[in-house]
């Protein structure tokens, strides 16, 4: 699925608003840019409020989508904006940082902040994909059984162990909620129930846990 700068008129797009949440530092933007630009940049600076970028993807020869991605700051002085920021959304993403225990237990604060203040038209919960990046760094403090109790306990669509610094299941977690939204809205059938969706993504490192959802 090849990233696109300009289409032909025919070709029909849809349009995926897509949040990204999490504590400050966990690399949300540096996610962004390395999902919309192929490019990692170690220069970190906090976003104050919230970014934006877009992603055009060819989805199928007759398809392209267009994913809106919000990338909303993540220090305590921005919350009471969420509400403003979430409306609209298609989807989300959850990340927090395996070598930072406190940003996984606040992933929890994260997603009953997201289903208290964003539904879908039918009323239902968007669907949201839990990252846990930094999968390349050897010294973690949260290991795989927490997450997969963590990810079947709050109704996530799949999680996955990302590394943005080294391109790992960047791309793909995109694509997997891409293809989540497109079924939700109706526009694809899916052989599979939501919750059986599965991507399986490689074990780039030796020390890591496999990368996956579940």
């Amino acid at each position: 699925m090849d990233s696109l700068y300009s289409t032909p008129p025919s070709v029909p797009e849809r349009l995926f608003k897509v949040i990204i949440i999490g504590d400050p530092t966990v690399g949300k933007t540096s996610f962004v840019q390395k999902y919309t630009q192929n490019a990692f940049r170690k220069d970190y600076k906090g976003t104050v409020g919230v970014d934006f970028a877009l992603k055009v993807v060819k989805w199928s020869d007759t398809e392209v989508i267009k994913v809106q991605l919000w990338d909303i700051a993540g220090q305590e002085r921005f919350t009471w904006m969420t509400r403003v920021y979430y409306k609209d959304s298609h989807g989300c993403v959850i990340m927090f940082d395996l070598n930072n225990k406190n940003s996984f237990i606040n992933a929890l604060k994260w997603k009953r902040d997201v289903d208290a203040k964003c539904r879908l038209p039918d009323g239902s919960s968007i669907p949201c994909l839990l990252l846990a990046n930094k999968c390349d760094v050897p010294h973690r403090q949260i290991e795989r059984g927490e997450i997969e109790e963590f990810f079947r306990e709050n109704n996530f669509v799949g999680w996955t162990e990302t590394s943005v610094k080294e391109g790992v299941m960047i791309d793909s977690s995109m694509n997997f909620l891409v293809e989540v939204m497109m079924k939700r809205c109706g526009f694809i059938d899916s052989p599979y129930d939501s919750d059986s969706l599965k991507l399986s993504g490689p074990d780039p490192y030796e020390k890591s846990q496999s990368s996956c959802f579940c």
